[in-house]
């Protein structure tokens, strides 16, 4: 658990167009050794270079290690179905489960990333009595389709959207609010907390980029020592834990305009809100679809 500031490293490195020699040679192998086990068809790729370098970043850059976990991911896929899972998922409950989880405010951090916020005490005792009346397998199925939507909508929309540098957009930040959960209510969400970050982090590899806690509770570390096992030893590195001016070190990851107010910015968005798009997203999609939807070459479609 890293604590304090976060410190300043090139978050890009790893990805395409950041690549050292040996990172390169190894996207050429990894693309070999999927191609061999027909995963990967490269004269018609399904699969762009973006993607597959976030299984090889997992794996830090280990071309058999990432075929692992690709081909794990890929059974789990067609196990699941994910693909129609995701296209025939109802709109109203897909709306309806990002109570639940990490929301995209609708702003982006200054390399480009989308802002995502969780605050646990929205959580409460009548929301988490919902949340558990759903069965396991929905409840699952739910997770799915909005980690569909953020790696087929929101990450592609952000992409496309101006920003600092022509690297495709893979990753998000994440603010996780602390702030007047109790010990008890950690309890009782712990294991809706570890599905989400155990699919991910089979599933949905470095989609995760800076996650900052902010008003972490005395209790903390004993939550620590709870989650820390949920997450592999990359993701770990990547959660920071904010001291009582929190908003001094965030102005660093995401401009004022772009942060909500109650984390020290001007943006009016609390975590029931939708989506607050900034100018430029407005521009391109106008408001964010209900339900699901694919950013597709500039334009909103429907899966």
């Amino acid at each position: 658990m890293a604590d304090s500031d976060i410190p300043t490293y090139n978050i890009f490195t790893g990805h395409l167009g950041h690549l050292s020699t040996s990172q390169e040679e190894a996207l050429v192998a990894f693309k070999q050794a999927l191609t061999e086990a027909k995963l990967y068809d490269p004269a018609q790729p399904s699969l762009d270079d973006p993607t597959l370098l976030r299984f090889l970043r997992a794996r830090s850059f280990d071309p058999a290690a990432a075929l692992k976990q690709f081909s794990d991911s890929d059974k789990w896929r067609r196990e699941h179905d994910v693909d129609n899972l995701f296209a025939t998922f109802d709109s109203a409950e897909l709306e309806n489960g990002r109570r639940f989880y990490p929301r995209w405010t609708g702003r982006r951090d200054k390399n480009g990333m989308p802002v995502y916020v969780y605050r646990l005490a929205s959580l409460n005792s009548v929301i988490q009595k919902e949340l558990h009346s759903a069965s396991p397998e929905f409840r699952y199925q739910r997770i799915i389709a909005l980690y569909e939507t953020m790696v087929r909508f929101n990450m592609p929309l952000c992409t496309f959207l101006p920003h600092a540098t022509e690297t495709p957009i893979t990753c998000v930040v994440t603010i996780i609010d602390l702030q007047d959960v109790s010990l008890a209510s950690m309890w009782t969400l712990r294991s809706h907390l570890s599905e989400s970050a155990k699919l991910a982090t089979a599933n949905y590899p470095e989609t995760l980029s800076t996650i900052a806690i902010v008003n972490a509770p005395s209790f903390f570390p004993t939550i620590w020592g709870w989650i820390k096992g949920w997450f592999d030893p990359g993701t770990r590195n990547k959660i920071h834990i904010l001291g009582k001016n929190p908003a001094e070190t965030l102005l660093k990851l995401i401009d004022a305009k772009d942060l909500p107010r109650q984390y020290g910015g001007t943006l009016e968005w609390e975590f029931s809100s939708e989506p607050n798009l900034d100018d430029a997203a407005k521009e391109v999609i106008g408001e964010m679809p209900k339900g699901p939807a694919l950013f597709v070459n500039g334009a909103v479609v429907r899966p």
